[in-house]
């Protein structure tokens, strides 16, 4: 295999994915409220100086009820500055998988199913390229957009958080370890597990509504999943969080491996298709 010809199937499912609108709108309005937006009016509200004791109270209320291990690790003098804390470093962390997994899936959902659709597929089943190339290059077409959010939203709610939160540390602090080991070690290997399976549901169904339909099922549990595990590695970004990270990329290269093995030319064709 080649990843300079694997690459080509890449580039031109990106190209055409730039040129449409439809697709690229929606998702730049998603990562736009939960990477910008959200925080930015959350924290804003959370950091803004008044003098009205029942929403100190009532951060105070929200900060004892926090996990142990987050109330151990919260910096501040002030309940209004921990309650910042909390909700910059902590409560929005789940974003930085959930956001990019939907906008991953969305490619991968079309990636078998949308070339027989649109009349490419045949061209592609027929092309010199291996049925391991073509598969590498929907991979990476699947992957480069979710990663792009996902680093173009963590730099962006950075800057928010330090513009808005790090006044009351006394300078810029984010992004913390534990952020960084969500990022780059933990947050890639969770997107290749799901376009892995997402990409070989996209071979085995009839329409693109049924491969994202079966894609939602996919991505429920790893979202769900997401909460607890990006929330434990920001926390604890000690040897857990790398053993953890570890784990997934293995998972990750395991799917991928018996993925690549499992899609066949007739997938692009539709041949038996009914059978299935």
């Amino acid at each position: 295999m080649r990843l300079s010809r694997a690459w080509i199937v890449a580039r031109i499912d990106l190209r055409r994915l730039l040129l449409s609108r439809d697709y690229w709108m929606p998702l730049l309005l998603l990562s736009g409220i939960f990477f910008v937006f959200m925080p930015a009016v959350l924290l804003t509200v959370v950091t803004v100086e008044r003098n009205d004791l029942d929403i100190v109270n009532r951060i105070s209320d929200v900060l004892e009820s926090l996990p142990g291990a987050i109330s151990d690790n919260l910096v501040g003098d002030s309940p209004r500055a921990r309650g910042a804390y909390a909700l910059a470093v902590y409560l929005i962390a789940p974003i930085a998988i959930v956001v990019p997994l939907t906008i991953s899936s969305a490619v991968a959902a079309s990636a078998i199913v949308g070339e027989r659709e649109r009349g490419t597929g045949e061209f592609l089943a027929h092309s010199p390229l291996t049925e391991r190339e073509i598969y590498v290059g929907k991979i990476i077409a699947s992957l480069i957009p979710g990663l792009i959010a996902a680093l173009g939203g963590f730099a962006v709610y950075s800057v928010i958080v330090n513009v808005r939160v790090g006044p009351l540390f006394g300078g810029w602090f984010f992004p913390t370890p534990g952020w960084w080991v969500l990022i780059f070690w933990v947050m890639p290997p969770f997107l290749a597990v799901a376009i892995s399976v997402i990409v070989r549901v996209s071979g085995r169904v009839q329409s693109t509504v049924a491969a994202q339909q079966a894609a939602t099922l996919v991505s429920l549990p790893i979202i769900l999943g997401s909460y607890g595990v990006s929330s434990g590695v920001v926390v604890d970004p000690t040897i857990g969080a790398f053993v953890f990270g570890v784990v997934m990329w293995l998972l990750a290269i395991l799917g991928l491996v018996r993925g690549s093995r499992v899609l066949r030319r007739d997938s692009l064709l539709g041949v038996g298709m009914e059978t299935r």
